[in-house]
């Protein structure tokens, strides 16, 4: 019996990095589609030679991501931006290339499409990537009945673009935050890995939307906070007027990398809070216990601690 198909929309990220290899354990075949194939050929070494597939494309020719998905049993759809740039844009990545996957999956023989979206999503938000986002749900939705949803709240691993960052900040003796008092429910990689996998296996989720938290509401201060204990430092903590963190992000948004919040994530942190809403299926309608992030951080922190590893010891004990 031939192995299962999955074609990977932006396998060489946080997410599907990490999703790969239980693809194979599941005696799925992958293609891996991403727009820097000769940059990722590591990922080829979680499988044997011909059970990963790199295919490269770019946004303007959908042509070899048809072929691909032509012949695919799963397509998941992970691509996602923070920030826009000059030839990235939220609408165009989270809106018009979940449509085009969703109309390339409706026309093949393709058995489930997996959208991974984001908590927050909404017709209504201010954030052009929350209202992009919330579009690229529909248009899965209204184009190819075998799909599902995935909403996870902020995803951490030792490649996360939230603790990481703020690890590095600590260099300074005071961090400036606009909103302390935003909540977030982070999450682990693993475990928006093990939600997937549950959600390609259910045979009677079409169409249904799944919100993803880890265990824990914590707020934007108490978050920083975990952080900085994890790496061994103390820092004063303050909370930034919003408009000034706007001026601000306005200025680095400029920045090809913006090293901080940009306005668009200051919109976002003028509105709801990034938690499990309860008006939608949730970890626990997959089976899935999540694991405690705050813990998990310590072990990829490690490397922003004065003596790295070395000083592990005296923070068990503190612990």
């Amino acid at each position: 019996m031939k192995n299962k198909i999955v074609t990977l929309f932006g396998g060489s990220g946080q997410i599907g990095s990490n999703l790969i290899g239980p693809l194979i354990k599941k005696n799925y075949r992958v293609i891996c589609v991403t727009r820097s194939a000769f940059q990722n050929g590591h990922l080829k070494t979680q499988a044997t030679p011909g059970a990963i597939e790199l295919l490269e494309w770019n946004t303007e020719n959908l042509s070899e991501v048809e072929n691909a998905i032509k012949n695919s049993d799963v397509v998941i759809n992970l691509v996602g931006i923070l920030y826009e740039t000059r030839k990235q844009k939220f609408y165009k990545l989270h809106a018009k290339l979940p449509e085009a996957i969703a109309k390339i999956c409706a026309r093949s023989n393709v058995e489930k499409l997996i959208q991974v979206s984001a908590i927050g999503a909404s017709k209504e938000s201010r954030s052009l990537y929350q209202r992009s986002k919330f579009q690229g749900e529909i248009n899965v939705l209204n184009n190819f009945k075998n799909s599902v949803i995935l909403r996870p709240s902020v995803v951490e691993s030792h490649s996360s673009n939230f603790s990481n960052l703020f690890a590095r900040l600590s260099f300074f003796p005071v961090i400036p935050i606009p909103n302390l008092r935003y909540k977030f429910q982070p999450i682990l990689v693993a475990d928006v890995v093990k939600a997937i996998m549950k959600a390609i296996e259910l045979k009677d989720n079409f169409g249904k939307i799944y919100e993803i938290g880890g265990p824990k509401i914590l707020t934007f201060k108490e978050m920083i906070e975990s952080i900085m204990q994890a790496i061994g430092k103390k820092r004063l903590i303050i909370q930034m007027p919003m408009p000034l963190a706007k001026i601000q992000s306005a200025i680095t948004d400029l920045l090809p990398f913006p090293p901080i919040l940009t306005r668009d994530q200051c919109e976002i942190l003028s509105e709801q809070d990034n938690i499990v809403s309860n008006n939608h299926l949730t970890l626990k309608d997959l089976d899935i216990e999540p694991a405690d992030v705050e813990k998990a951080m310590v072990k990829w922190l490690v490397r922003f601690r004065d003596r790295g590893q070395f000083s592990l010891g005296k923070y068990n004990e503190k612990s």
